[in-house]
């Protein structure tokens, strides 16, 4: 038996062990909850994981078996605790039912990755180390590009995956440089990743924020392992006290009041050194954590919608996803996809119309309304192969995990660290490779591959 397939099976073994207590939904919950962490070690931790330390002691934090795993798992798996324990006296058996099919995208997650992964003996015979001049240069144009964009509407799809190229460019530039002790680049990535970090809290989403921190986080690990593995939590665990108030008055009073942008910012910022916000603050916080943390809530409203008042949905979103891979330009009364990705979610009554939240579906949940708990193992294994695919094809071009997986994968794939709705996601997947390649070509013609350093393990 290889190491994959020792792997695999052991990945599964909290599936099945959480199948055996169905009985208690109690017990079911928390062997498929822990199950996770289990998940965790075993293709992270353990002698077993597939990814090993390097000679000069990195670890590659930002490989999908352990970036997208940690957000993706983390966020559909982990954070479904609070809401349990919130409402563990309701509808306990579907709120198991929902962790368990959860559990089993897990574990299909991985178990693709793992199948896809290539085995260190396969690794580039040479690799790109990118200068910082151009990681420099990667940063300025592709948030020029982002920018321009705004006037190009055709080309509107390449804008977040270049905003987001710029986004980790500028964090890769800063951290990078600060290794390097060169100033000049630490100001200027500083300055662009502060920039997009002062935007993003304009937007009223706690997502973009939060994002972010993590890029800076995973990228410094490299270079600071110690600093963030002793900051980092503390600054998330701020960030989630504050931003669920904060997000919520800036939408509050610049959605609802029409007030500007800053004027609302001022205000958010101002509710925090109130004494008698205090009860507001704490009460947003538990409503964050019991509901809007994790989207298990939702998920047992698609499960008592589905299919006992419709039927599974099967191939039918295949149509909505090649609808919205043909451009505007090409089809003027296209529907407009966000509307298309919302019927599911009113249909199954997760939100009323008059809303304001964009409540759309992540794979899991595309999954189970395909084909029930079949459609959740076969989306996300193919969901994990997929990643690690494009992912090895991204270092593969690049000459490596430096340039080809920290700056170009987890910039114009980011939406893969957490999914999002089928009509969304493969449209972004499918826009992202084509500029991905279109990336490739400019820098070959430009011969920015022409400097390359054989690898330590290939010098023969």
């Amino acid at each position: 038996m290889n190491y994959k397939t020792k792997i695999i099976s052991l990945v599964y073994m909290p599936c099945l062990l959480s199948l055996i207590f169905t009985f208690d939904p109690t017990i079911s919950f928390f062997i498929a909850w822990f199950g996770s962490f289990y998940i965790f070690y075993i293709t992270i931790f353990s002698s077993l994981a597939p990814l090993r330390t390097s000679k000069n002691g990195t670890v590659p934090v930002m490989k999908p078996i352990i970036l997208i795993q940690i957000i993706f798992a983390g966020f559909m798996c982990c954070t479904s605790i609070f809401y349990f324990l919130e409402h563990s006296d309701g509808e306990v058996n579907l709120i198991s039912y929902c962790q368990r099919l959860s559990l089993l995208a897990h574990s299909s997650l991985v178990s693709g990755m793992i199948l896809t992964i290539r085995s260190e003996k396969k690794v580039n015979k040479v690799t790109f180390n990118p200068s910082l001049n151009l990681i420099l240069s990667i940063c300025l144009i592709s948030y020029l590009s982002a920018k321009s964009l705004n006037y190009l509407a055709p080309l509107i799809q390449f804008k977040y995956p270049l905003q987001v190229l710029s986004i980790t460019s500028a964090v890769y530039l800063f951290v990078k440089a600060a290794a390097a002790k060169h100033f000049i680049h630490i100001l200027v990535g500083l300055s662009i990743f502060g920039i997009h970090f002062i935007e993003s809290t304009l937007t009223g989403f706690k997502e973009g924020v939060i994002v972010q921190i993590l890029t800076l986080a995973f990228v410094a690990f490299h270079y600071y392992r110690k600093v963030v593995l002793i900051t980092t939590i503390p600054i998330l665990l701020f960030s989630l006290y504050v931003l669920p108030t904060y997000t919520t008055i800036m939408r509050a009073e610049s959605w609802k009041n029409g007030k500007s942008m800053s004027s609302a910012r001022l205000q958010a910022y101002e509710t925090f050194f109130n004494d008698e916000s205090e009860y507001l603050i704490i009460e947003n916080n538990w409503m964050f954590l019991t509901n809007r943390f994790s989207e298990i809530g939702m998920f047992v409203k698609y499960i008592k919608h589905t299919p006992d008042h419709r039927d599974f949905i099967g191939l039918e979103i295949l149509g909505n996803v090649l609808d919205s891979l043909i451009p505007r330009f090409l089809w003027v009364d296209k529907p407009i996809t966000e509307d298309v990705a919302m019927r599911r979610v009113y249909d199954a009554g997760v939100a009323n119309r008059s809303s304001e939240v964009s409540a759309k579906t992540r794979p899991v949940v595309d999954g189970y309304l395909i084909a029930g708990a079949t459609g959740v193992f076969l989306v996300m294994l193919g969901y994990g192969m997929i990643t690690q695919i494009i992912s090895n094809t991204a270092e593969k071009l690049f000459g490596g995990y430096e340039l080809g997986g920290i700056l170009i994968f987890n910039s114009l794939f980011q939406q893969l660290w957490r999914g999002n709705t089928f009509e969304f996601l493969i449209n972004n997947v499918i826009y992202g490779f084509l500029l991905m390649l279109i990336i490739y070509a400019m820098m070959n013609v430009m011969n920015v591959f022409s400097v390359i350093t054989q690898n330590e393990n290939n010098t023969n």
